[in-house]
């Protein structure tokens, strides 16, 4: 098991992990709500 002098590195990587991957979802919707506005538009 870990000591706990390693644990904040750990906890301020898992940190940063979890805040891009919550941008990155973020962004992936709002991209593919782009798209698809898009592609309705063009094919009416």
């Amino acid at each position: 098991m870990a000591h706990n002098q390693d644990l904040g590195p750990a906890k301020e990587t898992y940190a940063g992990f979890v805040a891009l991957f919550k941008w990155g979802t973020i962004a992936a919707v709002v991209v593919t709500a782009l798209v698809v506005l898009i592609i309705a538009n063009s094919a009416a």
